[in-house]
């Protein structure tokens, strides 16, 4: 490392139209995904960016022997924390108005994630089958942040320990890309949401940005070499003699195989790609490409370096925290995707608000006099922030404040009353892998098994369970959902280890009289989550479906047990897709002027044409097996028969919860009348 470093790089305004490129595609993609559907690999834009600019900085101050991580970290707190602080700042005030307490809870929890730069921890850990979708989390942007934080945190200390130990920096920065890149080819196809959400599967792309900075800072004969004897073959290939302002060809050509690498991204990735995997390699290399060939080539000076797409780099990092708040908070307001037009709006509002954060907060943050005062007061704000996003999500949304809509009744919270068991007569192996609960008061007499229809159903049972009727339940777990289906039809392939253990579980326990079967409709048909409910009718697993079932009946038939089967509930869009969100503010009121609409009710006529095919399986399952198995509707707890339509709300109160499960409000309601039921028939 006896070579010295050039001076620190002077500003360059091709570099801030690259970030005008990779900002404006996030925006498209997430205002207009149909346009652009790569347009998110802008963030793999910015990260290699932020990997050359600050890698450059901490390269020749250490060569210098000016490095201090008080001064690093601190520039870096002037730079990220301002504008991040408005943003979160303005968005927890709009929600406090109009979140709903669990919108409101998971919102604080972001803001935690976000203060901390760990919300690509969090977003990782939140993807599951009841996650919302992204587009009614108003932070979700904030993982890329955190990404390139976690970086920061160690990457100066690794260029510094290799400083001081006198380690190459090539090695290194070129070791740290290697592995991370080849952890990502590796986990992409394991698990595409760790490897997206992951530090260590994403520094890659910081690093190569690195190892650019290096490259770009040292004098190194074979690089120059190989660069003039490109330039000598290039001019012969396209005959091109006079290289303006002493620019090479090979520059030239590099920016242009650039940005041919970064359109081609955006055109051929799309979200349904396995990413970043080997596709990130196109915004990487091309990002890094145009970089390397500097100011003076071609399209650098002509294209990138124009005042218009410049003053989009300037305003870039609020215009990415604008814009995303904006989108969410409309989308969840309106409980559908927005219009054209409204889209086209808030596009204009993010880019307006983003160039008043820059002129207002950022430069006033950035620049001038008391740097080292500015960044404790941002550091004490951040703190705070954090604190209170904390304590919003600690208090479970404060259901104290914002719109007026009832969600749980009284009763049963998903754990009062209701004790886990040890065993469920499951075999020690699989206690834990399976979901068992029980109300512990006194000895079970009704068991239920099945999916996370069950787990939504089941507290409404144990508190409207009469004295000499109590209730266990075998339910999804890590091993599956004991889907009732019992079938060498490999679509049902994940369901035969859970239930064959759940139906074992219950035929071996004397106690239990009545067997309650509960699960989605799309369950027993094996229709993905996404699809609608009219794809039944199209079904072509109609007779496994039926002789499945039929066979996890035949499990239970010697037992003497009855077996009450659940038709399972209307589908409807997801409650909080279908409020009207009333406030304490008179002026929000009159924004949030949209009215329940129709998607939000299902006539009751549609809804009986939709499931008759499932209906008629279930009838034929009852007729086969007369004085054995009965079927109990849910259907009138959830559907005015005398209005004939099936809604998310009834007497003010949420009838669902978590996509098309039942709230715990209508689970008392149905849980009643199951218990009242079983009760007359004396079972």
């Amino acid at each position: 490392m006896s070579e010295p470093l050039s001076s620190h790089p002077k500003y360059r305004p091709d570099i801030d139209g690259l970030r005008a490129i990779a900002v404006i595609s996030v925006v498209i993609f997430h205002a207009f995904p149909e346009l652009l559907s790569g347009g998110f690999i802008g963030v793999d834009i910015f990260f290699v960016i932020s990997g050359f600019l600050i890698s450059t900085i901490i390269f020749e101050s250490l060569q210098t022997q000016s490095f201090s991580f008080i001064e690093f970290y601190c520039r870096r707190i002037r730079r990220i924390f301002p504008a991040l602080l408005v943003v979160i700042s303005a968005s927890f005030a709009f929600a406090w108005f109009v979140f709903l307490p669990a919108e409101f809870e998971q919102l604080g929890k972001h803001i935690l994630g976000g203060a901390g730069f760990f919300s690509n921890l969090l977003l990782w850990s939140e993807s599951g089958y009841f996650d919302k979708t992204a587009e009614t989390k108003p932070l979700l942007h904030l993982w890329s942040l955190g990404i390139e934080e976690q970086f920061y945190i160690i990457w100066p200390l690794l260029l510094w320990a290799a400083y001081k130990l006198r380690f190459n920096w090539f090695v290194l920065t070129a070791s740290v890309t290697a592995l991370s890149f080849c952890l990502n080819l590796s986990m992409v196809y394991v698990d595409a949401v760790a490897t997206f959400y992951s530090p260590v599967t994403r520094f890659w792309e910081l690093s190569s940005g690195a190892v650019l900075a290096f490259f770009s800072m040292r004098r190194i004969p074979f690089a120059s070499c190989v660069t003039a004897n490109v330039n000598s073959f290039l001019g012969g290939v396209f005959v091109y003699s006079k290289i303006k302002q002493g620019v090479s060809l090979f520059s030239n050509n590099r920016s242009f195989i650039g940005l041919l690498a970064i359109v081609c991204g955006f055109v051929v990735i799309n979200k349904a790609i396995s990413f970043p995997g080997v596709w990130g390699l196109l915004p990487v290399l091309g990002a890094c490409l145009i970089i390397s060939a500097g100011p003076a080539a071609w399209l650098n000076r002509s294209l990138l370096s124009g005042k218009v797409i410049g003053w989009f780099g300037l305003i870039s990092y609020p215009l990415y925290l604008w814009h995303w708040p904006l989108l969410s908070f409309a989308r969840i307001i309106e409980g559908q995707a927005v219009d054209l037009t409204g889209r086209l709006v808030l596009i204009f509002v993010a880019v307006f608000f983003a160039w008043l954060t820059y002129i207002l907060i950022e430069k006033a943050f950035r620049f001038g006099r008391y740097g080292y005062p500015k960044t404790l007061v941002l550091v004490c704000l951040m703190i705070t922030v954090a604190s209170i996003g904390y304590y919003v999500e600690a208090k479970n949304g404060l259901n104290y404040r914002g719109p007026n809509i009832v969600g749980k009744d009284g009763g049963w919270d998903g754990g009062s009353g209701v004790g886990l068991q040890s065993s469920c007569g499951l075999s020690q192996a699989y206690i834990g892998k399976l979901t068992c609960q029980s109300d512990p008061r006194q000895h079970v007499k009704y068991a239920q098994i099945g999916d996370s229809k069950a787990l939504a159903l089941f507290g409404g049972l144990v508190r409207s369970s009469h004295e000499h009727g109590r209730w266990l339940m075998i339910g999804s777990g890590t091993l599956g959902a004991p889907v009732p289906v019992i079938s060498s039809d490999p679509i049902y392939r994940d369901y035969q280890e859970p239930i064959k253990l759940a139906l074992k579980a219950i035929a071996d326990n004397n106690d239990i009289e009545v067997v309650l079967l509960t699960f989605a409709t799309r369950a027993l048909f094996k229709l993905r989550n996404d699809v609608d409910i009219e794809d039944l009718a199209t079904s072509p697993h109609y007779q496994s479906a039926l002789s499945g079932l039929q066979n996890a009946i035949e499990q239970l038939k010697p037992t003497g047990k009855k077996i009450v089967i659940l038709i399972d509930n209307p589908t409807l869009p997801h409650p909080e897709d279908c409020f009207q969100r009333t406030t304490s503010s008179d002026f929000l009121n009159l924004f949030l002027r949209h009215t329940l609409n129709q998607r939000c009710q299902l006539p009751l006529e549609r809804h009986l044409e939709l499931s008759k095919k499932y209906r008629q399986l279930l009838n034929e399952i009852e007729s086969q097996n007369q004085g054995f198995v009965k079927l109990f509707d849910s259907t009138p707890f959830l559907c005015d028969e005398k209005r004939g339509l099936c809604e998310t709300q009834h007497n003010g109160k949420l009838m669902y919860s978590g996509s098309d499960h039942v709230s715990d409000y209508a689970a008392g309601q149905i849980g009643k009348a199951i218990n009242d039921y079983l009760a007359a028939k004396g079972g």
